[in-house]
Parts: structure tokens; sequence; C-alpha cells
């Protein structure tokens, strides 16, 4: 019996399918990376941008007030002095809502234990993630002006109100919020908290660095007003 063979040729790609193929994988690439390369990215990356638009309102607000913030003016003269020592920090961020154009600002990114506010005035209390540094001013570029407000003082989270810390106090921060990773292995190494200073900069610190930042600020006390 003589072997049969087949007319038919096995069938290759054609450039035109080569090219598409090319091209789905080019577009499911462009889909994922994004995602993620936001999930390989330190959660306190995205606050960051957050602490210094603050910021950068304070130093606005200040332009128009003779190089004073608002703790620094007294309310009758449009600032918040007397309010925000009391600890009322949604006082001082309101006076600053046309520098901060959005109330949506004054909550981080990762504070999932609060929402967006929808206004300056009625729905502020209650969602700011953000303290407030009572002796910042422009004459002290390492005053601690604004920042995250997780902060555990001798192991216990701190409350709303004012803080007063010395710069020996037991400071650090809560595992709420960021936290950092090393990198290609998803392994938890710092807790890590954003700060804004007085000269518009922006610091990501871990427990041991907030301590450190405390001592550099010159300062004997440092009050904040906790959200």
């Amino acid at each position: 019996m003589k072997p049969r063979f087949s007319n038919q040729r096995s069938h290759a790609l054609t450039l035109v399918e080569v090219l598409v193929v090319i091209a789905v994988l080019a577009v499911l690439v462009a889909m994922f990376l994004p995602a993620l390369a936001k999930a390989r990215r330190p959660s306190y990356v995205s606050c960051i941008g957050t602490v210094k638009q603050i910021g950068l309102s304070f130093r606005v607000w200040a332009d128009d007030h003779n190089e004073k913030f608002p703790m620094q003016v007294s309310v009758a003269n449009g600032g918040a002095m007397e309010l925000i020592a009391t600890g009322n920090v949604a006082a001082c961020f309101q006076v600053m809502s046309n520098e901060l154009s959005t109330p949506k600002l004054l909550t981080c990114p990762e504070d999932t234990s609060r929402h967006y506010a929808t206004n300056f005035s009625t729905d502020l209390v209650g969602k700011i993630s953000y303290f407030v540094g009572l002796d910042a001013n422009t004459n002290s570029p390492q005053a601690f002006l604004s920042g995250d407000d997780n902060f555990e003082a001798g192991g216990a989270p701190v409350k709303s109100g004012l803080l007063e810390l010395s710069t020996n106090s037991e400071i650090a921060w809560t595992s709420g919020r960021h936290i950092s990773y090393k990198e290609h292995f998803w392994t938890p190494t710092h807790r890590i908290g954003n700060i804004g200073l007085a000269d518009g900069s922006v610091q990501p610190d871990t427990s041991i660095e907030l301590q450190q930042a405390f001592q550099q600020t010159a300062l004997a006390t440092n009050r904040l007003a906790i959200p």
C-alpha cells in the first residue's frame, strides 16, 4: 500500500496577523501596566502632593496677610488664631478655602477612616486627615506646618485637640495609613508619614526620622492641632 501524502501545507501566520497580535499585546500592556505601577508604588507617595498643595495654600494666604499664617492672625482680622489654639483645625482651613479651592485636599487618599468633605462650611468637621502646626511661621523654615495626623504618643494613638510635644517626646506613626514595603517582596518595613514644613517642603518620615525632625524644628515645644 502506497503512503498517502496530503497536498495541504501547514498554515503560517501572515504579516497582517502578526501585526494584529502585536497590537493586541500592546493594548493589554497599556491597560495593566499603570495598575501594576500603582500597586508597586508606596502608599505615602500619593499623599506627598496633597500635603505640598496644602503647604502652598498656607504660603499664598501668608503672602496676602503680612507674611503670617492663619494661626498667627486673629479671628477679627480674618485669621483663626483664637480658634486653632483650642485645637479647631477646621476653622484654620476654612479661612483658607479660596487658596485650597476644594475640601477634598484635606482628606488623605490613604485615610480609609474618613470620607471626602463636600464643602468648607458644614461638611468639614470629621473629614480632615492633616494636623496644623500652631508654632509654624515664615521665619522658622523647619517648623511643622501640616501633615498626616496619625500620630501615637507613648504607644497610644493621639486624640483630637491640641497636642503639645517637646523635643524629647516619644512620638511615632500608627499603622493605619502609610506603610513602606521591601521592593519585590511586599514585606512591610516601616510606618511612614508625610510632614509639611514651613518652608514649603514635604518630607516622608519613618517614626525614627519623625523624632529627629522634631529636634530640628529648633522649638522647645511643638503645638499641633489634631483634627
